[in-house]
């Protein structure tokens, strides 16, 4: 029988294609079939991709580029991934396991117009600010300058790794760094390609630069990297705190995107009709794999069943199949590792005395022999003090938690670790509005959910996270401030040198 040959795809350093010794396999997430070979890297090519961002960085290339021509060319790489969009779909949805409809809708078809975002900050952050002439301590004019930071380490997840490396990259090159991504393993494709986009168009070489390889060699290797002076992450809670350990050796800037368990508060007033199946697009879209979901359903006693029976009604359609038929509304999840760890949490919840109203399992089927599957989930009499209530599952899997007053579901939803979102659905605004205010959270979506927009800021609270992405905010953390003082007074006697040197005669 002939050998089918796969795709290899190789590392894009110093504005070439980088091989490496091993490689990698990728397999679909829904038939286990092999995808492709990708290079592995390694230390040394951390180390290689470092250097090459750096003499790019000092060189000047991007970073003393007039801002006018640094946003022309991003605005072309914003259109080339709209131009590209089917190709990089295709690209995401053979490593990730994201349906077509979702891919198109959020993992590649935000990356246009959130990288045209960047494009536009670009020309219009305010990179210079002169503040009045200051009469004290001496007569001066003063500049506030925002300056780039130098070479910026992104490390992305697998689950959007486009769209969040992005998220990265956007703001590092509109404020004329250099980067280094590091993909995750098993999601490099789209972003390798976005490196040969960028360069296709005017980027020049080691300014952007991606690589592959283990995160606990190459990923560590960046963010201890003395080279490396700003490191930006997105993940999971543990591994964060490892980056913050690894990044205070050089004292290096982070920006850190880190774990959720959102809060969901339904008030009595709730549409349900419009409420449900905003709850459920809220915990379920891509099989509950983003950090931002909001997996923690808090509804009062009385309207408790009510609710449950038609979160079950909605919920049992959800059609799980081939992530390419665009009539799948739900794919696998990421790995056999991930499918294990979530099937962990549901014995868990099951032996804490927890039950499930629907799934609990793996879906039944030929069609599911192969691949990483879990059936969608709604688990009752949960208390905020079981763990699938408290840790963060990264799966399709809503815990309903019943209250007895207001007080009561505030109080739990702020109770835990992390304070990445939340969510309020009602119809009275005004209440809606009183209760966001008091959720510990970055995000607060009231009658929806993932609604993100690149103009404005996104980050989390507690231990999920450090910085924002997005908005004018991320530029603020891809630049350093500089205050340039000029002394207006021109004559001695108008300086305060009598602090230190005695008056002649």
């Amino acid at each position: 029988m002939a050998t089918v040959s796969v795709k290899h795809h190789q590392m894009f350093i110093d504005g070439k294609d980088v091989d490496a010794p091993e490689a990698y396999e990728i397999r679909s997430p829904s038939t286990e079939e092999l995808v492709c070979t990708v290079a592995k890297g390694s230390v040394t090519h951390a180390d290689a991709a470092v250097d090459a961002a750096r003499q790019a960085f000092e060189s000047g290339s991007w970073s003393r580029m007039a801002k006018e021509e640094r946003s022309a060319i991003m605005v072309r790489i914003a259109e080339r991934l709209g131009d590209e969009l089917e190709e990089l779909t295709e690209l995401e949805i053979s490593a990730n396991g994201a349906t077509i409809r979702q891919a198109l809708g959020f993992h590649c078809g935000l990356a246009s117009p959130h990288f045209l975002y960047f494009a536009e900050q670009a020309l219009s952050y305010e990179f210079e600010q002169s503040v009045a002439t200051k009469a004290y301590p001496t007569l001066s004019a003063n500049t506030i300058v925002r300056e780039p930071l130098g070479v910026c380490a992104a490390i992305v997840p697998w689950n959007f790794p486009l769209v969040l490396g992005i998220w990265k990259i956007g703001p590092a090159l509109a404020a004329g760094n250099s980067v280094v991504v590091k993909c995750d393993e098993k999601t490099p494709l789209s972003l390798l390609r976005l490196a040969q986009i960028a360069h296709e168009e005017g980027v020049p070489a080691g300014v952007l630069n991606v690589i592959t390889g283990d995160g606990a060699q190459v990923g560590a290797r960046l963010a201890s990297h003395p080279g490396v002076d700003k490191v930006a992450f997105t993940g999971s809670t543990a591994v964060g705190r490892e980056i913050m350990r690894l990044a205070s050796g050089t004292l290096k800037k982070c920006s850190l995107e880190l774990g959720g368990k959102g809060p969901v508060i339904m008030l009595d007033d709730a549409d349900l009709s419009y409420a449900i199946d905003g709850v459920l697009f809220g915990c379920m879209l891509y099989s509950g794999q983003i950090c931002e979901s909001g997996t923690r359903l808090f509804v009062s006693r009385k309207r408790h069943d009510e609710v449950v029976a038609k979160l079950v009604e909605r919920a049992s359609l959800i059609r799980q199949g081939d992530p390419s038929d665009f009539e799948t509304d739900m794919g696998p999840v990421v790995s056999a590792r991930q499918r294990d760890r979530i099937l962990g949490y549901l014995e868990q919840a099951k032996a804490d005395g927890a039950t499930f109203a629907l799934g609990g399992g793996v879906p039944e089927g030929e069609r599911f022999a192969k691949g990483h599957w879990i059936q969608p989930t709604i688990v009752t009499n949960v208390t905020n003090d079981m763990q699938i209530a408290r840790e963060e599952i990264f799966g399709p899997v809503l815990v309903v938690i019943p209250y007895d007053s207001l007080e009561d579901a505030i109080a739990m939803a702020n109770d835990n670790e992390y304070g990445l979102t939340g969510g309020v659905w009602a119809q009275d605004y005004e209440k809606a509005l009183e209760v966001s205010g008091r959720l510990r959270a970055g995000t607060v979506w009231i009658n929806n959910w993932h609604m993100i927009d690149p103009a404005l800021p996104f980050g989390g609270y507690k231990q999920s996270g450090v910085g924002r992405e997005l908005g004018p905010d991320a530029l603020g953390e891809y630049t350093e401030a500089k205050h340039v003082h000029m002394d207006l007074a021109g004559r001695a006697d108008r300086l305060p040198f009598d602090m230190l040197i005695s008056a002649p005669g």
